[in-house]
């Protein structure tokens, strides 16, 4: 898959569930549950214990047209090795240039966190497509409409205090998806399923 049509994919579902876990097995079973729920993009982050090991299986039981990426990614040895165990895309909390570079290198999106004008400033020159707003707490979705104003081409993604109770007025403000923690990936495979679906819905209904 391209670059281009990993961007495509991550806009066109509109969220990216970060999946944390304690385990490999219940990193797995979370990311069943998304997809039961009809989520195919997956954030799997290196805070999991063996997190290779959870993209190693991921890649031979979940469908192929999975998209899976990896998250917490703090240094460019990291991302290669993500790269290298089949992440698509790569996710930090905050932005560095050596990642940036390395994922430039292998066309691989890379979307780092992202807090002030002068940050996203910054990442957009270092080919960053789509930055990831974190954490979304801290500043809401007027902040979205605000950074819109002098940049109204950067692609903006929050991450950090979504909910289904406030996604339409992430969307409203102009973001191209949304960063979805522990408001979604948490609970059973069956529980994730339905709030899978209940996000999906919410995301189409306020995208007609």
């Amino acid at each position: 898959m391209s670059k281009i049509e990993t961007i495509t994919q991550i806009k066109k579902l509109g969220i990216v569930p970060v999946v944390r876990a304690k385990n490999t097995d219940e990193a797995i079973e979370y990311c069943k549950g998304l997809i039961d729920g009809g989520i195919n993009t997956l954030e799997i982050t290196f805070t999991i214990p063996n997190a290779i090991e959870v993209f190693q299986k991921l890649q031979k039981e979940l469908p192929a047209d999975t998209l899976i990426g990896a998250g917490t990614v703090l240094d460019p040895t990291t991302a290669r090795l993500a790269i290298m165990n089949g992440a698509k895309f790569i996710v930090s909390p905050s932005f560095d240039k050596e990642v940036a570079k390395l994922c430039n290198t292998y066309n691989i999106p890379y979307m780092p966190g992202c807090i002030t004008p002068k940050e996203m400033l910054e990442a957009y020159k270092y080919g960053v497509d789509i930055i990831k707003l974190f954490p979304g707490s801290l500043t809401g979705p007027s902040y979205v409409k605000a950074i819109h104003g002098p940049y109204p081409h950067f692609q903006i993604m929050p991450t950090g205090g979504v909910s289904l109770e406030n996604i339409e007025e992430w969307f409203k403000a102009g973001v191209v998806a949304v960063g979805a923690g522990s408001n979604l990936v948490k609970g059973s495979r069956e529980e994730i399923k339905e709030k899978s679906q209940e996000y999906l819905k919410k995301i189409a209904e306020v995208r007609k």
